[in-house]
């Protein structure tokens, strides 16, 4: 999970606009005129805890911590070729409370399909169907797991961050402890050191490049605690339907339209530690790496707190160039030459990209296409080193506004803006 990602970008591109209210309805039963939220949960093989990610959705409250009203808000349910009693105990969980507005939809997918990035899309796609019959634009689609259990205050709380004018929400996801103790020592230092890492990354870019998610904020936007307007989820397209990275692929389109994402930390989940995870590319695996490193005394070395800090400058320069459309030609050239672009494409792009996520994303286009290379110039540095500069650098954030001028930018040595997933 330990990923910095500017503009890695998937190429899956998924055409749905309205064509989506066409697709084969997952649920039969219409949605309540009343439903502001709808949760989808894909599910394989949980019946470990399942019922415990039921109930805590099943004891929602809001933010006085009064009863949450449950005609607000419903809960859709894929078992994807689950072998395990899953289905049996999510039909005994709806049995046993009748007013909780719970669909189960138990499925069989086709093997090269039956990873957790379909069958999230299939949900998400069911969600979105159901708030267009509403004609509720800014109805949520909120994603979550089976091993996962939401804070009691999850659904008012992304609500809230919604009211308030974000588009998506990614909530804060903490591990397990008990989980997270039971592993040894080395892989458990390891994997909180990462996370510190991403974390201290994410409140150095909202002092260096602040935007709509501003401070106080965290670093996660995945699928145990994601949510998302329906009409921003129609304007990206959908979910990518990948075998795994999906969530990081979603919130990767709402950058490149610049939609309004909130990293907020009222939205909290505890999700499962376990070393042998359901979905590829996920915790469990990160869990693996990170265990199997420590054995063999492996160093893992990341990108530098210099590096990302000097990015993120990057990017606040391009902001504003986007921003103004400035055409100074010394500032343009200085960019070009950081960027390893030539000073007329870089300006081609900063006029014509209606996004600022745009303009980057093809500005690192550019620079993969004329072979600005990641590992030529991002430095770097053993976990434990970086995590220890960039607290530093944290630090003093508040001691300095990160203006930057044109001879900062002279020693500033070239960067391509795609980072590398670790």
């Amino acid at each position: 999970m330990l990923q910095i990602t500017l503009v890695n970008r998937p190429t899956v591109k998924i055409k749905r606009t309205n064509n989506s209210i066409c697709l084969k309805p997952l649920v039969a039963r219409l949605p309540l005129i009343s439903c502001k939220v709808c949760v989808i949960i894909p599910v394989r093989n949980e019946a470990e805890n399942i019922q415990a990610a039921l109930l805590a959705l099943t004891n929602q409250v809001d933010l006085t911590g009064r009863p949450l009203n449950k005609n607000c808000y419903e809960i859709i349910v894929l078992a994807n070729n689950c072998t395990d009693n899953s289905v049996e105990i999510i039909r005994q969980f709806a049995r046993n409370h009748p007013n909780l507005i719970l669909h189960l939809v138990d499925k069989k997918i086709q093997s090269d399909r039956a990873h957790v990035g379909w069958v999230r899309k299939l949900l998400m796609d069911e969600a979105y169907r159901r708030f267009q019959l509403l004609g509720y634009g800014r109805g949520v689609i909120a994603s979550t797991d089976g091993d996962t259990r939401v804070a009691s205050t999850w659904i008012a709380a992304t609500l809230a961050e919604i009211e308030a004018g974000a588009d998506a929400v990614g909530g804060r996801i903490i591990t397990n402890s008990t989980e997270r103790n039971k592993l040894d020592q080395t892989t458990r230092l390891s994997f909180l050191r990462c996370i510190r890492y991403d974390y201290l990354t994410s409140q150095l870019e909202a002092a260096i490049d602040p935007s709509f998610d501003s401070l106080p904020r965290h670093h996660c936007h995945y699928g145990a605690s994601f949510a998302v307007t329906a009409q921003i989820y129609d304007r990206v397209g959908g979910l990518p339907p990948l075998p795994s990275s999906e969530d990081v692929a979603l919130y990767n389109a709402l950058m490149r339209i610049d939609a309004r994402f909130r990293h907020s930390p009222a939205v909290r989940v505890v999700t499962s530690a376990r070393a042998i995870g359901r979905a590829k590319a996920g915790l469990a695996d990160r869990l693996s790496e990170l265990k199997i490193m420590g054995k063999e005394q492996q160093c893992l070395w990341v990108e530098s707190a210099l590096t990302i800090e000097t990015r993120f400058h990057l990017r606040r320069q391009l902001r504003y160039l986007w921003q103004t459309r400035a055409n100074n030609s010394i500032k343009m050239i200085l960019m070009a030459q950081k960027l390893g672009m030539e000073r007329d494409v870089l300006a081609e792009i900063i006029w014509r990209s209606p996004t600022f996520g745009k303009a980057i994303e093809q500005i690192s286009q550019d620079q993969e296409q004329n072979a600005v290379p990641y590992e030529q110039y991002a430095e770097k540095t053993p976990l434990a080193q970086a995590v220890a500069d960039l607290q530093l650098l944290v630090n003093h954030s508040h001691l300095n506004r990160y203006y930057l001028s044109s001879n900062t930018l002279e020693q500033i040595e070239p960067i391509s803006l795609l980072t590398q997933s670790l």
